[in-house]
């Protein structure tokens, strides 16, 4: 992929050595691809960047965890597996594995993002490492995908019973609420910015609550809503948190 003038080219251009950390080759073209955040795309006038890999290989992501959970943990409710699986691929989780291979330093950024630490970005990490398990799906199949997402994920489901007791905060207050007469949980979410630098607000309600219980901010509508949803547990049972 040819590089636009004056953008920043990421400090390792070695992708043979990322491919080895990786575990599976993948189609060229797929893997540039899935290396391109949306702030150089942008940058560079508009060419493709890794969000609809992003968006196959979370579902791909998702399918591979649930099976092995399923399958590891046979007496466990579908409420735990639910907590279980958001504890393994959520983002700072896949962050995590991610920096085990150095991924940042493959990534192409914008300027902004480049100079604003945005290589160790816990949702850059974790949206480039979806999208590399996209495009590992769309070279070899499922069969491959998950050999990789099991190897690179391994130590996360290890210890994933523990880790899906305070992560899936979104499950934990629909139950907390439930338990205790508080309504339903529903979620308000505002974006801000330009669209390689967006910035969500989430504010969770009750309806059995005046006004929002919980506020949190994050890249994407969904982190956000996590977010919002700790801060809440957080104001109303601090001791689970």
């Amino acid at each position: 992929m040819a590089r636009a003038k004056r953008l920043p080219v990421p400090p390792r251009t070695d992708l043979d050595a990322l491919v080895r950390a990786w575990g599976a080759d993948i189609d060229p073209g797929l893997l540039s691809l899935a290396l391109v955040h949306r702030s150089y795309a942008n940058e560079a006038g508009g060419i493709a960047n890794n969000e609809r890999l992003e968006f196959l290989g979370d579902s791909v992501l998702s399918i591979v965890i649930a099976d092995r959970l399923y399958r590891d943990h046979p007496e466990v409710p579908e409420s735990d597996l639910s907590r279980m699986r958001a504890a393994t691929v959520s983002q700072e989780p896949l962050a995590q594995a991610a920096r085990r291979i150095d991924l940042g330093a493959f990534i192409s950024l914008g300027k902004g993002e480049s100079q604003g630490g945005g290589r160790d970005k816990p949702s850059i990490l974790s949206d480039t490492f979806e999208a590399l398990i996209g495009a590992t799906y769309l070279t070899h199949g499922i069969e491959t995908a998950r050999r990789v997402v099991l190897a690179h994920l391994d130590f996360l489901l290890a210890d994933a019973p523990s880790r899906g007791q305070h992560q899936d905060w979104k499950t934990i207050l629909v139950e907390y609420a439930q338990a205790r007469g508080l309504g339903e949980v529903s979620y308000e979410v505002e974006g801000e910015g330009p669209d390689h630098q967006r910035v969500f607000t989430a504010r969770v309600l009750l309806s059995g609550v005046s006004g929002p219980v919980g506020e949190g901010r994050a890249s994407s509508k969904k982190h956000a809503e996590n977010a919002a949803a700790r801060d809440a547990m957080e104001r109303m049972d601090p001791e689970s948190v």
